[in-house]
């Protein structure tokens, strides 16, 4: 039987989350941010697509994995399509995740409309165990400025991942992202000095957020 490894560091894998998350020690994760699939069948403006987004069938053992190797006492903020929150909830509560508070990300822009204009987004933010409550507590809200979607269609801004990281982690501790993108939770944390690990299905994705880490690595080590 093969023996069970530490959550490897400054890495990202090209594979499903569920079996990549399976190989992991439990509990040796500090912090997770993510933006798994809405499981709305999205399509941006120029028809791309979000892999598994047609489907909950992940929803369940994904957040499984995320709670056993989180530490215990530990956050984890996931991202959540509003009209599938009772899958997403769900999941959460079946992984064994407490619900301890809400997150609105302000935009400045109309991502799209219906019978509303959509100008936020929303994440959970969920513990494992009784964590140690934050001296100093982040707004609810936060900003949310335009990344352009140039990298992914769901592009999430660096600038409104940060303060997360920053207040829920210590320098060196690791993040993880286990449906990374183009890596924007990834380039937060390593911005500010703390360790990461990512996952992402997609082939192009993966090569996107590998190129950007590690220009932004090159870019820090000749600053």
């Amino acid at each position: 039987m093969t023996s069970k490894a530490q959550a490897p560091r400054n890495v990202i894998f090209n594979g499903d989350c569920i079996e990549v998350m399976q190989a992991f020690d439990s509990g040796t994760v500090d912090f997770i941010l993510t933006d798994p699939p809405y499981v709305t069948r999205y399509r941006d403006r120029q028809g791309r697509k979000v892999a598994n987004d047609d489907n909950g069938r992940w929803l369940r053992p994904a957040f499984r994995e995320m709670h056993r190797i989180l530490k215990d006492g530990g956050f984890a903020v996931s991202f959540y399509g509003w009209n599938k929150i009772d899958l997403f909830m769900d999941a959460w509560k079946a992984a064994g995740f407490r619900v301890v508070g809400h997150l609105v990300f302000r935009k400045r822009y109309a991502s799209s409309a219906r019978f509303l204009r959509y100008e936020h987004e929303q994440a959970y933010l969920l513990a494992k165990g009784n964590p140690v409550r934050p001296a100093r507590p982040i707004p609810d809200v936060l900003d949310f400025p335009y990344s352009g979607n140039r990298l992914h269609p769901t592009q999430k801004p660096v600038e409104a991942l940060a303060p997360l990281i920053e207040a829920f982690t210590q320098p060196g501790e690791l993040v993880l992202d286990p449906f990374s993108g183009s890596g924007s939770t990834l380039a937060a944390a390593q911005q500010l000095g703390r360790d990461w690990t990512g996952i992402e299905l997609d082939n192009g994705h993966y090569h996107t957020a590998s190129k950007r880490l590690a220009a932004r690595q090159h870019h820090r080590a000749a600053a």
